[in-house]
């Protein structure tokens, strides 16, 4: 049996619990559950999961971590009035069982109360799972939370479709500094607080500058080592309150049939042929595309034959500039194009006679929610009965109902890729409308077609602007005839790794009828070998100034990227090497800690930093007691790995500001910055302690339990008065040796 499976097996995956404090009571209202494994290499959260994943037991882990919580939960009395807070794996979300988990519920000697975390990782890979899990959730009567908000724009494209009870924003919004995007993310997180009466929690809070951050932000309550580090048990030192949350949603609410039937009762109904539609979806992809990030779109279309090409450009464009686009239709794929998101619709699916475009943003909300009346006759004048709404309940449930059916994404979304080309036309046949250099001009052709560099023209006035003139140097260049390549837009040579930036800028300059010069990767011939293409593209207009063509001159440039790329490369290898020497120069060896050297560097900036601030610093003076007796009993490679594991120790219980150093042999140091004046040395006492505690704890070591303790001697600036490190450092040691011998 592997080691995962013993975990899993014998029930050693147990939780700590860190405390959710109301920020204007100071009370505890709740506690997040967060899984450990037992000592050893699969300790930590990432490890145990990792080791899960590779062994295909991520649903069984998931499980067991949830069931260690609610058994914490139970045991540690962080019943009502309390809140316990768990985890669902996003991978599992669909299989999850949190059904069976009531009976641990149930056995409680009080009520269990429970808000279920959901990673914005689930969002845009299984959309369908995620909602489900939500309504299955919302029906055992618990509470919802989107976690890390704000990491990822999808989390909130989503949040209007998830209805979160809680809101978690991401440490970075309290821990950098404020910035367009974060205040871009608090819009859109306040607005659907004030509607919805959902609760913003804010995490990583580590120093009373995050604290004021997180109460500007917005934010209800909060959590993070300013208050609390997580433990087995509750943080007695808080009152205890009860966490509000908003009215439950009922489960199921949005479930609807269809987009169309989410409409309410007795809503008016307009009739319109296909042609009028078609511009009020363009209508409407074109708000998506203003909204960014932040927006989800979601789109019927009957059959696979009214996804064009055209069509399929526009959606390529929406990947690129949204949060998350998919289409669903009858015999549409999976992936219509690279990044737009599809399903396997059942054949009485009532979607498949729908017209539905629907728009979803924190701030906007649109439908074009429309029903084939089953008209004979051409194409663009069949008749839809439909409604144009921006009712936000309406269109939520729409969206709800397209996102429902999505297949869970292979591999991670892709970005956007070039739309689908049309047909090429038979072999020999030359396409209708072809403008090709006049016949009047045969020296303008001789020497277009004599020119070594591939030459193109683009009818401007056709739909698709299709090529309707390629020289032979261009079929060379191409990979294919002629007769295969006229009457077709040449982003058919672009593919999934085509620099869309360049595609962009191309775009751009066609559209405003200016010159342009790009270099971008194309692929040649049915084999789709790779090439790089230098154009430069030039404007065509008639006596009355309107553009009708674009000329191409197109070269093979790709032996001068591939240099220029190896330069890079070779570059980036030297860069990496002086910058390993230079972290060999700052780091121990043995431990992966920072040498004196660097901590001396840090401290001396950090000492600086405070003397024109008001916060405080303090650094701790550590010395191994009983490490001789370990290296004399047990050997120096013992030893050695006694001190990888003490400076382990260190680093898990340590502030991501903080700094932990190896001075050499046994001796460690520690830095705290960041710290209020009035209360430094108190604080700097109670991590000396907390530190000691860890340390003290046995070791395993080749095999044998190995205990040692630890002597630590503090000093606190600017309360020790110290000018610079070294004089810090020295107040540090006199304290800890006079620690070490009971002084």
């Amino acid at each position: 049996m592997s080691s995962i499976d013993r975990v899993i097996a014998d029930g050693s995956v147990h939780s700590v619990f860190q405390p959710i404090i109301d920020l204007d009571s100071g009370a505890v209202v709740a506690y997040e559950a967060l899984a450990r494994g037992p000592q050893g290499p699969l300790a930590t959260p990432d490890a145990l999961f990792g080791a899960a994943r590779e062994a295909g037991l991520l649903a069984e882990l998931d499980q067991a971590c949830r069931a260690a919580a609610f058994r914490g939960a139970v045991e540690h009395g962080l019943l009502a009035p309390l809140t316990v807070f768990v985890n669902v794996e996003p991978e599992v979300l669909d299989t999850a069982p949190v059904d069976d988990l009531l009976a641990l519920a149930a056995g409680a000697p009080g009520e269990l109360r429970i808000v279920l975390e959901i990673t914005e990782r689930a969002l845009a890979t299984r959309p369908a799972e995620l909602l489900r899990t939500v309504d299955r959730v919302r029906a055992l009567g618990w509470g919802v939370a989107l976690d890390d908000v704000g990491a990822d724009a999808a989390s909130l494209a989503f949040m209007p479709l998830l209805r979160p009870d809680v809101v978690k924003l991401d440490l970075s919004l309290v821990q950098k500094r404020p910035s367009p995007v974060i205040a871009e993310i608090m819009n859109a997180v306040n607005d659907y607080a004030e509607r919805t009466g959902a609760r913003v929690l804010a995490e990583g809070i580590e120093t009373p500058q995050h604290l004021t951050i997180a109460r500007a932000l917005g934010a209800h309550l909060g959590q993070g080592w300013l208050f609390a580090r997580p433990a087995a048990g509750p943080a007695e030192r808080f009152p205890v309150a009860s966490l509000t949350l908003p009215d439950p949603v009922a489960a199921g609410a949005v479930d609807q049939p269809s987009p169309f039937d989410c409409l309410p009762a007795g809503t008016q109904l307009r009739r319109s042929p296909k042609r009028l539609l078609v511009e009020l979806s363009k209508q409407l992809e074109r708000q998506a595309m203003r909204l960014g990030e932040t927006c989800v779109v979601a789109s019927t279309f009957q059959e696979a034959r009214h996804f064009t090409p055209a069509t399929a450009q526009r959606y390529r464009d929406l990947v690129a500039r949204t949060g998350f686009v998919c289409a669903l239709g009858e015999d549409l794929p999976l992936e219509p194009v690279p990044g737009v998101r599809g399903a396997a619709l059942a054949a009485d699916d009532p979607i498949r006679g729908e017209w539905d475009v629907v728009v979803v943003s924190p701030h906007f909300s649109a439908a074009l929610l429309a029903r084939d009346l089953g008209d004979d006759g051409p194409d663009m004048e069949r008749t839809f009965e439909y409604a144009l709404t921006y009712r936000r309940q309406t269109v939520v449930a729409a969206a709800h109902s397209l996102l429902s059916r999505v297949a869970p994404a292979v591999g991670p979304v892709p970005a956007a890729a070039p739309a689908a080309a049309p047909a090429s036309p038979p072999p020999g046949a030359r396409p209708a409308a072809v403008v090709a250099p006049a016949a009047g001009e045969p020296l303008l052709q001789r020497a277009l077609a004599a020119s070594t560099s591939g030459i193109t023209i683009a009818d401007m006035r056709r739909p698709d602007q299709p090529l309707v003139y390629v020289n032979r140097a261009f079929e060379e260049l191409a990979g294919y005839r002629s007769e295969e390549l006229l009457g077709r837009n040449c982003r058919f040579l672009q593919g999934a790794d085509t620099d869309h930036d360049a595609i962009g800028r191309l775009r751009s300059a066609i559209a405003e009828g200016r010159e342009v010069r790009e270099t971008l990767l194309n692929y040649r011939g049915p084999d789709r070998s790779e090439w790089w293409n230098e154009i430069y593209m030039a404007p065509v207009t008639d006596e009355d100034g309107r553009l009708v063509q674009y000329i191409g001159v197109q070269n093979d440039v790709t032996a001068q990227v591939e240099a220029e790329r190896a330069l890079i490369r070779e570059r980036d290898r030297a860069q990496s090497y002086l910058a390993r020497i230079e972290e060999l120069a700052y780091t121990d060896s043995l431990t992966g800690l920072v040498n004196r050297r660097r901590f001396e560097e840090r401290v001396e900036v950090e000492l600086w930093e405070a003397r024109g601030g008001d916060s405080a610093l303090a650094v701790l003076f550590m010395d191994l007691d009983g490490f001789k007796a370990v290296n004399d009993e047990l050997g120096h490679a013992a030893g050695d790995q006694l001190l990888v594991q003490v400076a382990a120790r260190l680093k898990a219980r340590l502030r991501r500001s903080d700094l932990a150093a190896r001075l050499g042999g046994d001796e460690f140091l520690v830095s705290l910055q960041g710290l209020d004046r009035a209360s430094a040395r108190r604080e700097a006492d109670r991590v000396a302690e907390q530190l000691r505690a860890a340390i003290a704890e046995p070791y395993d070591i080749a095999g044998q339990p190995v205990r040692v303790t630890v002597s630590i001697g503090v000093a606190t600036f600017p309360e020790d008065d110290a000018e610079d490190f070294r004089s810090l450092l020295h107040r540090a040691d006199v304290r800890m040796y006079a620690a070490k011998h009971g002084r």
